[in-house]
């Protein structure tokens, strides 16, 4: 680890010593969780699963603890009606929100809880288990469809750096339903790094849309892990157009038979702007599926990474696994890095997986042209047709709508 990693990871645990007495929870599960940070700290380009992605320009930055969240803090309007549940730096904001009927809705801060700890093995999700103030514990009744939730995530301030480490947990029984658009916005430098704790009981299905539209001096780390039982269903979909440098990464368990996951994704980049997808899905029980696809569109000196590793065990016979990266580069400078993984040690499965990188097409381009569409458009038609296989499997029309008027945004004044 180079210095400034170090003194970067050094800064987070004198920042967890002077906050353990007034953190909320079991002080012995952010023992362990500092414990491990401290052995491993912030993760360089030398750890495997980080090798395409730097946080350098994390640890070289003075953050600092966010200010009471301010109850007046203004709303980014979404155009999609549905009870939502805003955070501000981090913190819930129940005077902002309106809880959905349905689901019982708890703040971290309020009754702290960390599910079984795999995170302690990833070091981001570590500091988060250390440091974490706040968030929302989600759960829904078997047998209960309770409809949309808009999970709201805000930076409004942008005067000074700050960091912030929301823990969600999101339970459903068996049988239940339940979608979830969660949007990250804000402004100025600060350090956005979440962790969320996914349990999808028997026969439940859990609808995971994220759009991360974060500031351009912004850095945002999203950790999921999600954990899926007989015949349930955790499908996820990531929209990332934000930051200075993103890091998405979904560990998804199937340990039930007849158990699905779907985890597709966009990156629309530009500027010297970062981008890592990172997935795992493990396949620890028979006649499960699991769907990747996930799309690059990266312009100017932008970097995009995509890692999925699909794990079966001997026990997952009859696994059905999936994965798909495509790229489109916009300018000779931008770079994907893609690193597809299969980890079988069953005899009767089918998985694959692919990745191809290119170009728009000259021809199409020439063709709409020739038709008198004009070329910025033109070229925004063919970056929509690149990203439908993508959004396709996006069947709520109000986040579809939410999400294609975003990548439009992103196109007419992309960075």
């Amino acid at each position: 680890m180079n210095q400034s990693l170090r003194n970067g990871a050094d800064a987070y645990l004198a920042r967890y010593q002077g906050l353990r007495g007034r953190l909320p929870g079991d002080a012995a599960i952010r023992d362990a969780a500092a414990a491990a940070f401290s052995e491993g700290g912030l993760p360089s380009m030398r750890d495997e699963d980080w090798r395409y992605t730097s946080l350098r320009g994390l640890a070289e930055t003075d953050f600092q603890e966010p200010l009471s969240a301010v109850s007046t803090a203004p709303i980014l309007g979404e155009a999609i009606d549905a009870p939502r549940l805003v955070l501000v730096d981090g913190r819930y904001q129940p005077g902002l929100s309106t809880p959905p009927a349905g689901v019982t809705v708890t703040p971290f801060s309020e009754n702290p809880y960390f599910g079984r700890l795999p995170d302690i093995k990833c070091p981001m999700a570590a500091l988060n288990t250390m440091l974490a103030e706040d968030g929302v514990q989600l759960h829904v009744a078997a047998g209960v469809d309770a409809g949309t939730l808009v999970l709201l995530s805000l930076a409004p301030d942008g005067h000074r750096p700050i960091a912030f480490h929301p823990r969600h947990g999101i339970h459903l029984e068996a049988g239940a339903k339940l979608t979830v658009l969660e949007i990250s916005r804000g402004q100025g430098a600060y350090l956005h790094n979440a962790v969320t704790e996914a349990v999808v009981a028997s026969g439940a299905v859990l609808t995971h849309i994220r759009l991360q539209a974060e500031g351009p001096e912004a850095f945002h780390v999203n950790t999921t892990f999600a954990e899926v039982a007989e015949r349930g269903t955790y499908d996820a979909f990531v929209l990332t157009l934000g930051a200075r440098v993103a890091r998405t990464e979904i560990h998804a368990r199937l340990i039930g038979p007849h158990g699905m996951v779907h985890l597709n994704g966009a990156q629309l980049l530009g500027g010297q702007q970062h981008g890592d997808i990172t997935t795992v899905v493990a396949h620890d029980a028979p006649n499960c599926g699991s769907r990747q696809t996930i799309k690059n569109v990266l312009s100017d000196r932008s970097r995009g990474v995509f890692q999925g590793r699909i794990e079966v065990a001997r026990v997952a016979q009859k696994t059905d696994g999936y994965q798909m990266n495509q790229a489109l580069l916009l300018s000779p400078h931008a770079e994907i890095d893609c690193k597809p993984q299969l980890e079988i040690y069953a005899d009767d499965v089918k998985c694959s997986h692919g990745a191809t990188v290119g170009e728009l097409d000259a021809e199409q381009l020439f063709y709409l042209r020739s038709r008198g569409v004009p070329d910025a458009e033109a070229r925004a038609i063919l970056v929509r047709a690149f990203l439908a296989e993508a959004m396709d499997p996006i069947a709520h029309p109000g986040a579809r709508g939410l999400l294609e008027r975003a990548i439009e945004q992103w196109w007419e004044h992309r960075p």
